[in-house]
């Protein structure tokens, strides 16, 4: 990264930065290395917090130090190693946000073998595909999954071992506790290479069953210049007195998903600062209850949660104490009415990324070194070459649509440490994401004279209605500003005449839930809101892209993630359709 020293905020750095950056890349390199050892190694670095643990209603439970999650990664190490664990071999994951899923991680990372995180929300389907496609050997699940485990269990014959952590502690082979006690806290790492694999995320397809993307121990070393950018550098600022040691971090994303693992949990260990985990689901008055009791000061929150935590508290500064320093938003487009909000009533300047599982961290802004445009994603950060391309894999002309797409090598010519291995087990889909040396990401976007990049949306979430190419992001950005809506899905609905006219589910804002609760007719109540957000869109964007069609629900249906899942709102029309032929 650049050096430290001040920069003018208001100045726009980015080519410099750019131009200026390379990649120092060791040959050997181990994330739980990076994010725990070196620091417990150290006198003083093992006494730091690694992770603090909230309470709901009560605010800051315990905390434990570097020195206490090397400690007792080794000894599980150790249990693993006496499980059969190599390197190389899967160990699934299936943990929420507690202190036993950063112990997990590191262990299994330290010894070379590849974690794979699985969401606790997986059905028993879901979690038996993960399995048996990896081969996992051992899998570390508590409560919150441990029934959908034991179904998928016997679908998957490889599985040899489940250590259960918790209240499941006693029903698994192994007691999770237990087992680390009987193991003394002593065991010695792998020297792993850089571009050995560590972690196997399943990637959530549109079609198909999910693919399973193979990260390297690299691509940490990849993801850093984004997250100390979008984080505002990160504690690092030396105009903040005592930054270095009052950073605090929390996320909502859960630590099984590329967002929550190496947008999160990772990171904040790897520069030895403290990472708050709550096990728990998430909501605007609890979001504020945790950045408030452990004052929190760098974030990633995703658009979702920033839009709920906006209609539920319009100016949360009158309410809480907050020591907000950095928001980071990725998942969606954030939109220009979140931007202001966070800009106007939480003092920060939000900071969209853009990334995958795959090339994670590639896109985004830095309200520190580069001027962010409100509802853009941003530039490429340092060290990550980014374009929209069309489907030759050319260049498109600033101000039209292509898909987003990173190459291989860097502005140097150098390779960029941020790609992933490839597909397990699928060496055609590993061939098909890439065009020569660009590596598609499926998301569409446009590219303005400055090279910041506009989302549009998925390809697959793209449509044509009486022959205009319509986005859904614009139109549900437009809808999110009306007072009534709390969020929103735009999806084509097939018309005969049109072959798609422009339909928006809409979820009702708090107010406006309340309103209508209370209104003497219902109906009449929605009716008059459709029309009121009818008008609200044909007076902000063009007259192609108002909703002909807009239904309201009590809640949009979203991946594990975040993002809103259009394609079930899509099939959803799509067989309404076929019905009414």
């Amino acid at each position: 990264m650049p050096s430290r020293h001040t920069q003018d905020s208001s100045a726009d750095h980015y080519a410099a930065l750019h131009q200026g950056f390379g990649w120092v890349v060791p040959e050997h390199f181990n994330i739980a290395q990076a994010c725990c050892g070196r620091w417990a190694s150290d006198a003083q670095g093992a006494q730091r917090i690694a992770v603090r643990e909230h309470v709901a209603g009560q605010g800051l439970g315990r905390s434990w130090s570097f020195a206490q999650l090397q400690d007792a990664a080794n000894r599980l190490s150790r249990v693993l190693d006496a499980q059969g664990v190599r390197p190389g071999e899967r160990v699934a994951i299936v943990l929420p946000q507690r202190w036993e899923t950063a112990v997990a991680y590191m262990a299994v990372l330290q010894m070379g073998a590849v974690a794979m995180p699985l969401s606790m929300l997986f059905g028993p389907e879901a979690l038996a595909f993960r399995i048996q496609d990896s081969q996992a050997a051992v899998a570390i699940a508590d409560e919150s999954a441990w029934a959908a485990l034991q179904q998928a269990r016997a679908h998957c014959p490889g599985l040899r071992t489940v250590i259960g952590v918790g209240e499941a502690a006693s029903e698994g082979e192994l007691d999770f506790a237990a087992a680390l006690r009987r193991q003394p806290p002593v065991f010695e790492p792998l020297r792993t290479r850089a571009d050995d694999p560590a972690v196997l995320i399943y990637t959530s397809g549109t079609t198909g069953n999910p693919k399973g993307a193979l990260i390297p121990h690299r691509a940490l070393v990849g993801n850093l210049t984004g997250f100390v950018c979008s984080q505002n550098w990160f504690g690092f600022d030396p105009q903040r007195a005592g930054s270095d040691s009052q950073a605090v971090f929390w996320s909502p994303a859960d630590w099984a998903w590329t967002g929550g693992l190496m947008d999160a949990l990772l990171p904040s260990l790897y520069f030895g600062r403290p990472i708050v985990a709550f096990n728990g689901r998430f909501s605007p008055e609890l979001a504020f209850e945790i950045l408030q009791s452990h004052a929190v000061s760098h974030t990633f929150l995703f658009p979702t949660a920033l839009k709920a935590m906006m209609k539920a508290v319009p100016q949360p500064r009158t309410r809480y104490r907050l020591a907000l320093q950095a928001i980071m938003s990725a998942g969606e487009a954030v939109g220009d009415a979140v931007f202001a909000w966070c800009r106007d009533q939480l003092g920060v300047t939000v900071n969209e990324m853009f990334g995958q599982t795959e090339i994670n961290y590639v896109v985004g802004n830095c309200a520190r070194f580069w001027p962010p445009k409100p509802g853009s994603m941003g530039k490429g950060y340092p060290g990550h070459r980014v374009a929209v391309i069309d489907e030759a894999g050319q260049l498109c002309p600033p101000g039209t649509p292509g898909e987003v797409a990173v190459n291989r090598l860097d502005v140097h010519g150098h390779p960029d440490p941020v790609f992933f291995l490839g597909y397990w087990n699928n060496a055609e889909a590993t061939r098909n994401k890439y065009t020569g040396d660009w590596c598609r990401t499926g998301d569409v976007a446009v590219c303005d004279e400055d090279g910041y990049l506009w989302y549009q949306g998925r390809t697959d979430d793209m449509f044509k209605a009486a022959g205009y190419r319509i986005g859904p992001g614009e139109i549900e950005n437009c809808l999110v500003k009306h007072a009534a809506v709390q969020n929103a899905a735009v999806v084509p609905k097939p018309d005969a005449e049109r072959g798609a006219l422009v339909k928006a589910y809409v979820v009702f804002s708090p107010d406006a839930l309340a309103a209508r609760q209370a209104a003497a007719n219902a109906q009449a109540y929605e009716d008059g809101v459709r029309e009121a957000l009818q008008a609200h869109v044909r007076g902000l964007l063009a007259p192609y892209e108002y909703p002909k069609e807009i239904e309201f629900i009590d809640q949009l249906p979203m991946t594990t993630t975040g993002k809103v899942q259009r394609r079930v709102l899509r099939q959803q029309e799509e067989a309404r359709a076929a019905a009414r032929r």
